[in-house]
């Protein structure tokens, strides 16, 4: 199973990629790829496949989400 899930990553790519750009200067790298990948598999548990502009739209919301966190702390 574990081929699967690392097959099914190359397409997320160019999200986390496209992602850590908009998000440079907010979050990590490392936070990106972290909620890429949470996304990722939030989506494969709930629709059993993880449509890239799914998993786009989920973890874009996680880091606008952690933003808005982390701006209420400072």
């Amino acid at each position: 199973m574990s081929e699967r899930i690392e097959a099914d990553t190359s397409p997320y790519v160019e999200v986390e990629s496209a992602l850590r750009d908009e998000f440079a200067g907010v979050h990590s790298a490392s936070t990106v790829t972290r909620c890429v990948e949470a996304a990722h598999y939030g989506a494969l548990e709930v629709t059993g496949y993880a449509h890239p502009g799914l998993v786009e739209r989920i973890a874009r919301k996680h880091l606008h989400v952690l933003a808005l966190v982390a701006s209420e702390r400072g």
